[in-house]
């Protein structure tokens, strides 16, 4: 694969990175993140961009870019931690609609998740079948929902929740659940987004409620590109939080010099760069791989690439914090705002020890990291 961007993703990535910059000043988002974590203006802007259709077909109404052109995205709003759900409603709601859903389901719900007026989140989880938190039950024609997810990005500002769920035979289903009957209470997680917990009791669906097809595979591919965009996210979170650590170093004078020329300085800068192009690399390979339709070989990969993002994402955001020295541990100052960031991703969808365990049963089984290019 080429890992430099062609010139579609480098627009995504240009125009992304205006609206980013422009929009989410550290102001701004102390406002959204006392008022709930959600940055409705921004979300509206990026729906007024087209930005929220690039990784969609274009039968759609998308730009058919994929995810690396979602990958693209991330990364700048990754570098502003801007509060706006895109991983999450992107890849865990719009992609797997227009992925498998039926056309009714596509035209009830595309369209407003592509103008910014309606918002679908998912409600996924690790796990399969039986340690699925939602279960159904029959009911009539159609199944009652029972159980709690405990923490779903953007919930509190969806229409719509995407959720696996067990059945009663012990298949796995996923359904788009209308969120007027749910209760949802919200969550003050690390990184101040919009989260809450979300109880499914009671529910009713029906068969128009279910994408058609295998729920296990439903859940796998979504599980995969959901992964992938964490990773995405964590490139831009430590992209900038090293780029912050190392204007703060080059101008800290100590003893008549910049602490950067320490060797201990430099060196912990270092490996928090090669962490940093580790975690890029992977993302945009998975990212491709999907892309490409080599759906086996992303398995591993996004493992791979969510793992990174996890373990070395978190010993970045831990590094750069610690080279501003006693003014990285100011709560009110701009580097630990990354520094929560980095571990509400790296521990979203899977720590590195959980992510390792599945890595090591993907492997088991004779899947390769990823195709030969």
């Amino acid at each position: 694969m080429e890992f430099e961007f062609d010139d579609n993703l480098s627009a995504v990535r240009d125009l992304s990175e205006s609206i980013f910059a422009a929009k989410s000043g550290v102001d701004r988002l102390r406002e959204v993140e006392s008022a709930g974590g959600f940055d409705a203006k921004l979300w509206k802007l990026l729906a007024e961009s087209d930005i929220l259709g690039i990784a969609l077909p274009e039968e759609v109404g998308g730009a058919g870019l994929g995810m690396l052109g979602l990958a693209a995205v991330l990364e700048q709003q990754g570098r502003r931690v801007a509060q706006v759900p895109l991983w999450s409603v992107m890849t865990t709601a719009a992609l797997p609609i227009a992925e498998f859903g039926s056309p009714e389901q596509k035209a009830k719900w595309l369209p407003g998740l592509l103008d910014g007026s309606v918002i679908v989140a998912g409600a996924f989880e690790t796990g399969h079948g039986a340690d699925l938190p939602v279960r159904a039950e029959a009911s009539g024609g159609g199944w009652t929902l029972r159980g709690t997810v405990e923490s779903v990005t953007a919930a509190d500002v969806a229409t719509a929740l995407l959720v696996p769920v067990e059945m009663p035979g012990g298949d796995t289903s996923v359904m788009i659940v209308p969120t007027g009957n749910l209760v949802r209470t919200s969550l003050n997680v690390t990184n101040h987004e919009s989260n809450s917990a979300v109880s499914f009791d009671g529910a009713v669906v029906t068969a128009a409620d279910v994408l058609p097809g295998d729920g296990t595979a439903i859940f796998d591919w979504t599980m995969r590109r959901a992964r992938v965009a964490l990773a995405a996210l964590a490139v831009g979170v430590c992209e900038e939080a090293l780029a912050m650590a190392a204007k703060y170093t080059s101008e800290r004078i100590q003893f008549g010099r910049p602490i950067s020329t320490n060797q201990a300085v430099s060196v912990r800068a270092a490996d928090a760069y090669l962490d940093t192009e580790s975690i890029r690399l992977t993302a945009q390979r998975a990212a491709w791989l999907m892309d490409t339709g080599a759906e086996s070989e992303a398995e591993a990969a996004a493992l791979v690439a969510k793992w990174w993002a996890s373990r070395g994402g978190l010993r970045v955001v831990h590094a750069t914090q610690h080279l501003h020295g006693g003014i990285g541990a100011d709560i009110d100052y701009p580097i630990h705002r990354y520094f929560l960031w980095g571990r509400q991703i790296a521990f979203s969808l899977g720590s590195a020890g959980a992510i390792g365990m599945e890595l090591g049963n993907v492997l088991e089984k004779g899947a390769s990291i990823g195709a030969p290019v």
